[in-house]
């Protein structure tokens, strides 16, 4: 399975065409995606227009939904967090150490446009799609 980062979503609604939003584009319909309840919230959020939000709201709702995070996964998030700052690199966003740690955990591939994944990607095994 892949989960789709928000960064790959946002450019997706914009309709800014690069290599990942042509990637997700190839991949709605597969059977292949999910998303995560903090990448829902974190885009949805973001609009403004009631008629953007409710049609971005229809084709989320239409992906499967994983919790991101629990006990565990808060618990293995803060030991990646702890493992890339003991070799140099702090990771400014908590929300992207929960996604890619979900993603590490449960062999899921990542679709992103957000270059602090590239260290979990380097030191911890995370998957990414290209």
């Amino acid at each position: 399975m892949i989960l789709v980062d928000t960064s790959v979503w946002i450019d997706y609604f914009n309709g800014t065409i690069n290599a990942e939003t042509e990637r997700l584009d190839e991949l709605l319909g597969s059977g292949s995606l999910l998303t995560g309840d903090l990448v829902l919230a974190e885009l949805l959020q973001g609009f403004n227009r009631d008629a953007d939000f409710r049609r971005a709201r229809q084709l989320m709702e239409s992906l499967p939904c994983v919790d991101l995070v629990g006990r565990e996964l808060a618990i293995r998030a803060a030991e990646h967090f702890r493992q890339l700052r003991r070799r140099g690199v702090t990771v400014r966003k908590t929300i992207d150490v929960l996604i890619a740690t979900y993603c590490i955990t449960n062999d899921h591939a990542l679709l992103h446009r957000d270059k602090d994944f590239a260290v979990f990607e380097q030191h911890l095994g995370l998957q990414v799609v290209r």
